[in-house]
């Protein structure tokens, strides 16, 4: 557990030649923060700009060099949160002091302020559009766990290369595959599940400053009409109507058939339609102390008087002068993540105490039946509470080692 009245920030330079420099001391208004539609990470800073052995931090710290910020909770966490290359470079000088403000973007700036023309051709993998443009651009790439669906034909004119990215992981999880986000660390770049964190933080009244829960259904998408092509009088034929959540009422959007599109793939587009469109939007934004390890794309866990649920960090901004962070999250559909985990129940008698090795699937908030769970990676865990007999979800583990991140109740048969 992790306790926040002991986190300490360091900022770290790395100057032309290659030296570093601890630059904490010197340090106030730090913050970085990761938007949605964005890929690249922001942070800033103003720097007392003091005269030292090396001449004033200005003549040290140029456009173009690389600011680390580390965060550490008094324990064994102790990493890089977050860094980035100078872009913007701002001295001030007054009767006051001499400051100066620096704004800095990691790798993957580059790619929000490129533009480029490419061509794809149909059946061109997300991962062969995806890596080929960070070749080019000479971003390296640690681990792609993305999908890499086949994509139609695109043609992208003069756009930007994020845009690009973006798209492509969008119309995978559009085509089946899991939704992504992707985002630098440590100078490389990943591509991975959103809510694929090993660490899942639990924010409660107790812990946190505010909570502003949004529940609307003002862009909800209810029903999607697959129309032909207009004959000669400009009619058109209704080929099908694919309803969604019609107890909202109705709202409707129309899909145009292609000359040479089947049935089938015309109702599969409309259902994608459905499916992006079609849900009520949950969000979420949350005030709280700052925990400097958590990303855009991680898992949270949210309990309030209105909600015990697993929500997606969309946005995140980090406050360390305030020790404070704000996050704006998404509801994590547990029905977009695979089945149940259910399986036959094993004769074995456990208890309390044993270790075991989980399957994987399902781990749910409590015992009961239609309770929330969310899928866990198989690994070995502590059986920590058995419920009474009936209960849907009897078992209660703890992962013992980050090989899972199993941390819930689970049902009978998923571990041995």
């Amino acid at each position: 557990m992790i306790d926040l009245s002991r986190i300490k920030y360091r900022v770290v330079v790395m100057d032309e030649s290659g030296k570093q420099y601890n630059i904490q001391d010197y340090i106030q208004n730090l913050g970085w923060e990761e938007n949605d539609s964005e890929i690249s990470v922001r942070s800033s800073f103003t720097l007392r700009n003091d005269k030292t052995s090396k001449g004033y931090l200005s003549s040290i710290i140029k456009p173009g060099c690389l600011i680390g910020i580390f965060a550490s909770d008094g324990g064994p966490l102790n990493e890089e949160v977050a860094r980035g290359y100078v872009e913007t470079w701002n001295q001030v000088e007054k009767n006051s002091g001499n400051n100066l403000k620096c704004t800095c973007y990691d790798e993957l700036y580059k790619l929000q302020k490129s533009q480029d023309n490419r061509y794809y051709s149909s059946g061109t993998g997300t991962m062969q559009a995806i890596q080929g443009i960070l070749d080019d651009w000479e971003i390296p790439m640690s681990e792609y766990k993305g999908p890499n669906v086949s994509h139609g034909k695109r043609v992208c004119n003069n756009q930007y290369l994020s845009d690009m990215i973006l798209e492509f992981l969008d119309d995978a999880a559009k085509r089946g595959g899991e939704k992504c986000v992707i985002r630098a660390a440590k100078g490389y770049t990943s591509v991975c599940p959103w809510g694929s964190n090993e660490t899942v933080y639990v924010f409660e009244v107790d812990n946190t400053q505010s909570f502003n829960k949004t529940i609307s259904t003002a862009n909800l998408i209810t029903r999607v009409k697959v129309v032909g092509q207009a004959d000669d009088d400009g009619k058109r034929s209704v080929d099908a109507t694919l309803n969604g959540e019609t107890q909202y009422g109705i709202r409707q959007r129309i899909y145009t058939r292609g000359s040479d599109e089947t049935l089938s793939d015309a109702n599969a587009a409309a259902q994608e339609i459905l499916d992006g469109e079609g849900k009520i939007e949950k969000e979420m934004t949350v005030q709280s102390p700052d925990v400097p390890f958590i990303r855009k794309g991680d898992l949270v866990y949210i309990i309030s008087s209105s909600v015990s649920d697993y929500y997606h960090v969309i946005s995140i901004q980090h406050n360390a002068d305030a020790y404070s962070m704000t996050m704006e999250l998404e509801y994590a559909d547990p029905e977009k993540n695979g089945g149940s985990g259910n399986s036959a129940p094993k004769k074995k008698e456990y208890r309390v105490g044993d270790v075991v090795s989980f399957h994987g699937g399902f781990h749910y908030i409590s015992s009961y039946h239609g309770a929330k769970g969310y899928n866990a990676r198989a690994g070995t865990a502590k059986i920590t509470m058995k419920d009474g007999p009936g209960k849907a979800h009897p078992w209660h583990l703890i992962h013992t080692d980050s090989g899972s991140n199993v941390y819930g109740w689970v049902d009978n048969g998923t571990f041995d």
